[in-house]
C-alpha cells in the first residue's frame, strides 16, 4: 500500500525542498558544461544581431565576456575598448529548480522531462545574458559609452525592459510554466486527492 504523504501536495513540496540542495550544487560545478549551449546561442546572436559592436565574445567558466569596437577615453587622450562580463548563473537557477521538481515528482520518463526542460530553458538564459550585456553598454556604463552603441531612446527602454524580464521573471516563471505542462497528470491527480 502506497503511503498517502507520498502522494500528497505536501509530500511533493517537502520532496522539492530536500532535492533543491543538491540539484543546485550540481548545477554550479557542473555550469560550464550545462550552460554551454546557452553561451554558444548567445555568442551567435550577439554577433550576428550586433556585428558592428561585439568583435568577439570569450568564456570562461560560467562567464562570457564581450569584447566590444567601443572605446572608454581617458584623460591622457587615450582609449581602450570596452568589455563587458556577464554570469550566467544570475540567468539560469531555474535549472536547478526545474530538475529539483521533476525529480520530486517522481514521474514516469523523468530523464525524457529532464532534457526537455533544458532545452526549453536554454534560448531564456540566452536572452538573459544578452539582455545584461546590452544594458551595461547602453545604461549602466554612461552615456559616453551609450552614445556610440547608436541606439536611440526607444531601444533603450526596451533593452531595460528586455533586462529586467530576464533576469527577474524567465528564470524562475519558464521552469515552473514548463513542469505544469510535462506534469499534468500529476497536478490533475493531486487535485482529485485533495478535492476527495
Amino acid at each position: 500500500m502506497t503511503d498517502p504523504f507520498r502522494r500528497s501536495l505536501a509530500g511533493l513540496i517537502v520532496r522539492v525542498f530536500a532535492w533543491l540542495p543538491v540539484t543546485f550544487a550540481i548545477w554550479y560545478v557542473a555550469a560550464p558544461i550545462l550552460l554551454w549551449p546557452a553561451a554558444f546561442m548567445a555568442e551567435i546572436i550577439g554577433r550576428s544581431a550586433w556585428a558592428d559592436i561585439i568583435r568577439g565574445v570569450e568564456r570562461a567558466r560560467a562567464e562570457l565576456t564581450f569584447v566590444t569596437t567601443l572605446k572608454a577615453g581617458s584623460a591622457g587622450g587615450r582609449s581602450g575598448d570596452i568589455v563587458v562580463g556577464v554570469d550566467l548563473l544570475l540567468y539560469s537557477f531555474g535549472l536547478p529548480l526545474y530538475a529539483a521538481l521533476v525529480l520530486a515528482a517522481k514521474e514516469p520518463r523523468w530523464p525524457r522531462r529532464l532534457l526537455f526542460g533544458y532545452a526549453v530553458l536554454m534560448p531564456f538564459v540566452a536572452w538573459g545574458a544578452l539582455a545584461d550585456f546590452l544594458k551595461t553598454i547602453a545604461i549602466t556604463m554612461g552615456s559616453q559609452i551609450a552614445s556610440q552603441t547608436g541606439f536611440v531612446a526607444w531601444q533603450r527602454e526596451a533593452i531595460a525592459f528586455s533586462y529586467q524580464f530576464g533576469a527577474l521573471i524567465l528564470p524562475t516563471v519558464v521552469p515552473l510554466v514548463v513542469w505544469v505542462v510535462t506534469h499534468r497528470p500529476l497536478l490533475e491527480r493531486l487535485r482529485a486527492r485533495s478535492g476527495a
